[in-house]
């Protein structure tokens, strides 16, 4: 099916076709609706390799995420893809696993021109040499930033959040308040680490050592939690930095014959699907994860046809989800 039959299926200029199909220019939003439909009808494949000679663009997104396991991540990634598939374009997705040397295989894609432009999620650590790499290519950092980049990024303000959960806590009336982390080469950990020791230091509370999960598993997460009951002090609240980490913790809890939220309460981080599946069901922090992967790809296109255009910091709001773990 070519572009033209495309164009008499629809009733509409070839032209017209041709501006739907490149997301360029002002279409009505009947003849757009209806270029759609034809397309629909006939299972119309355009040719990629051709409007690229002719544009000058993939329409090709790289993603870049450090650790897709992680439900948030994949949440993220979901709404990514929704927006780019919204706006013509598709994503090529790359599992970096934090690790710059696959990152740097993955990024030869914008040196060739077969991708418009990248959204990474890495730890903020390895933006440094990122930069190097992406140089001046259109580049979006998501749900982990730098306040004085000239990148653009998406994501919440973790510190306040994670202030709010302790707020939540001391308002219970708990006073040994535990903490299990991960990874503090990821900015949004320190930030989480420090709402959570300022609070406590406000209220004039002593926090227990923070717990760092050797990786942001359910198995770590238990472990982390299992080491906690091991203190002289048994905590009777715990924030863990991610749900999946609070899951383990959880079982943890519950493996050690103790009672949720009675003897110990639990509140995760993210407001995954995964807060709707533990027993009790876990109180956490809800990030806009969908919402973050839209904006990220919004801001994203911003560049891609601004270049020259200064950076964009978008910081969404969060809401605490009230469960029966707290």
């Amino acid at each position: 099916m070519s572009i033209q039959k495309i164009a008499r299926l629809a009733g509409v200029s070839v032209a017209t076709v041709s501006r739907v199909l490149n997301n360029q220019g002002t279409v009505k939003p009947q003849n757009r609706e209806r270029v759609l439909s034809a397309i629909k009808e006939s299972n119309y494949q355009p040719n990629l390799l051709a409007r690229q000679l002719r544009t000058a663009r993939s329409n090709m997104l790289l993603v870049m995420v450090s650790n897709i396991s992680n439900p948030f991540c994949a949440d993220v990634v979901k709404g990514i893809e929704a927006e780019a598939e919204s706006n013509g374009y598709r994503i090529l997705l790359c599992n970096s696993g934090s690790d710059v040397k696959r990152s740097q295989s993955s990024l030869q894609l914008l040196s060739g021109k077969m991708v418009d432009g990248v959204i990474t999620m890495d730890a903020i650590s390895a933006l440094p040499q990122l930069s190097t790499l992406i140089a001046d290519a259109p580049w979006v950092q998501c749900a982990e930033y730098d306040e004085d980049s000239s990148v653009s990024s998406v994501g919440i303000d973790d510190y306040q959040a994670s202030r709010h959960v302790v707020g939540q806590f001391i308002a219970a009336g708990r006073r040994n308040v535990a903490m299990i982390n991960h990874d503090l080469t990821y900015k949004y950990a320190r930030q989480r680490e420090q709402g959570y020791r300022d609070m406590l230091q406000e209220h004039q509370l002593d926090g227990f050592p923070v717990e760092y999960a050797a990786e942001l598993s359910f198995n770590a997460g238990k472990t982390a939690m299992q080491n906690l009951l091991a203190q002289p002090v048994r905590p009777d609240a715990v924030f863990a930095i991610s749900d999946t980490l609070a899951a383990g913790a959880i079982r943890a809890i519950d493996e050690a014959g103790l009672r949720i939220p009675q003897d110990i309460a639990v509140i995760g981080f993210d407001g995954t699907e995964l807060g709707e599946m533990t027993s009790p069901q876990l109180s956490t922090i809800e990030q806009p994860s969908h919402q973050i992967g839209r904006q990220a790809v919004t801001l994203l296109l911003n560049k891609i046809n601004d270049p020259a255009g200064p950076p964009e910091r978008s910081r969404l709001a969060w809401r605490f989800v009230q469960r029966l773990s707290s």
